[in-house]
């Protein structure tokens, strides 16, 4: 027992670290492309270098972070073809664990999404949008029984994040009012049991950003991190 308890608390630290800058680099605290010091991490949360290294590993299969052998972590960052696959590869996937989550979507979900979606519209805080976005979008993806689909859709938002807050930023009010309609027809069609027009409404709402993002290169950066 005595070589059991060390494991458990490196356990737990990793995953209360983990936590910790989840959330940091989801909010926008650690910008994409900086790099991440294990020994800051090691004093800031309060935690050894094994479980730093394990919430860094955690960290990467969520596609937060990137980890370059001998070399270091930096905070997960995309060029702008990079995105724009990734935006296509969602546009595909997203439509799909619509329909997994289907048989989920029930009468109390759909109530929660509308308020949500009102939520949204009422927001004038990019912050909270994005936060209550990302929690419409998951309470539709309620096929947590999927093989591999929701936790691929799950990393594919987490790599797109620090693009999407950027892009919303420069969002004019008519594109924000269109994101608004999209949210509203997309509660309609699942209220009304119409899972091809949701799909359709989700696809087209993914592209929309996509093109968006695309017509803003200046929030790409200009090399990858594996090659500095």
């Amino acid at each position: 027992m005595a070589e059991v308890t060390p494991t458990t608390r490196d356990g737990s630290a990793s995953a209360r670290i983990a936590e910790a800058v989840r959330r940091a680099i989801l909010s926008g605290e650690h910008q994409p492309g900086e790099r991440i010091v294990q020994e800051e991490l090691a004093e800031r949360y309060g935690g050894s270098r094994i479980p730093v290294r394990e919430a860094l590993r955690q960290l990467e299969s969520e596609g937060l972070v990137r980890l370059v052998a001998n070399t270091g972590a930096w905070v997960q960052s995309l060029t702008m073809a990079q995105c724009s696959e990734v935006y296509q590869t969602r546009e595909r996937l997203e439509p799909l664990l619509l329909r997994h989550s289907a048989e989920h979507l029930t009468d109390e979900v759909i109530l929660t999404l509308d308020g949500l979606a009102r939520k949204m519209e009422a927001s004038d805080d990019i912050e909270e949008f994005l936060e209550l976005d990302r929690q419409f979008h998951f309470a539709t993806y309620r096929a947590e029984g999927t093989y591999v689909l929701r936790d691929l859709v799950t990393r594919l938002w987490n790599t797109t994040q620090p693009y999407r807050r950027a892009y919303t930023g420069l969002v004019d009010q008519e594109h924000m009012r269109i994101f608004h309609d999209d949210h509203h027809m997309l509660v309609s069609a699942l209220r009304d049991g119409d899972m091809k027009l949701a799909e359709q409404i989700v696809a087209i709402h993914i592209r929309r950003t996509r093109v968006n993002l695309e017509r803003h290169p200046e929030i790409f950066p200009d090399t990858d991190p594996d090659q500095e």
